[in-house]
């Protein structure tokens, strides 16, 4: 199981939408020891990771925001998603699921989802309102048990369950090999941007255990320096 987190001061300039920046911002303790193992077994993240400073991952600890956000991120890119989530948190008062099932439908549309994912945001909303998700029983399960449960909500699938696994629960050692941007920062920063398949990433990967979740977040960062929010 993941280290507890820590309570850490949030970031001068916070890249979330207004309503959330009254949330607590938590950062994983396991970070430090993290980027001292990648450093050590790593070319490529003995070269990323100082570029970053103090950058971490970091999470405001709320379930249903995270899931939310995962699915508006669906098969689009960081910016994309920034730009459809900041329009769509716009919309209620706070990004609860009470708030999600009072939008109209066409201002969800408007806002830059799609109709599918129109369907996807509602149902996380009805199983979170109706409490048929278990969020206290989370901290204390395994990561492939959560993945399980996480993906019989509609529109949730291993990519979504494995962002909520880092973004949200912290997890130090997520794989996310669906993850589009880790393939591609993979090409780039290992292949020269050759293709790259998945047993290339694992390969790749297995110097990074037990933090693939850390080093996931710096190949990221070498695509997209601004860190998303969850």
């Amino acid at each position: 199981m993941p280290s507890t987190p820590k309570k850490v001061a949030p970031p001068a300039v916070a890249q979330v939408p207004s309503n959330a920046l009254a949330a607590e911002v938590f950062t994983p303790d396991y970070w430090q020891d993290a980027c001292k193992h990648l450093v050590k077994k790593d070319r490529v993240m003995k070269r990323l990771i100082p570029q970053f400073g103090n950058a971490c991952l970091q999470t405001r600890g709320d379930a249903f925001t995270t899931l939310a956000r995962s699915i508006v991120g669906q098969q689009i890119s960081v910016k994309s998603a920034q730009s459809v989530w900041t329009r769509l948190t716009a919309l209620p008062s706070s990004m609860t699921p009470a708030n999600v099932l009072k939008l109209k439908v066409d201002d969800m549309r408007a806002a830059g989802l799609s109709a599918r994912k129109v369907e996807y945001l509602v149902d996380l909303a009805l199983n979170f309102d109706a409490g048929s998700v278990h969020v206290k029983a989370w901290e204390e399960m395994p990561d492939e048990d959560i993945i399980a449960e996480l993906i019989a909500i509609r529109g949730i699938g291993r990519w979504t369950a494995e962002m909520f696994l880092i973004f949200h629960l912290m997890r130090p050692n997520v794989l996310p090999l669906d993850d589009v941007g880790l393939i591609k920062g993979i090409s780039d920063n290992y292949f020269s941007g050759d293709p790259v398949s998945r047993s290339d990433a694992r390969e790749v990967a297995a110097a990074w255990a037990p933090y693939c979740s850390v080093a996931t977040w710096y190949i990221w960062r070498s695509l997209d320096p601004l860190p998303v929010a969850a």
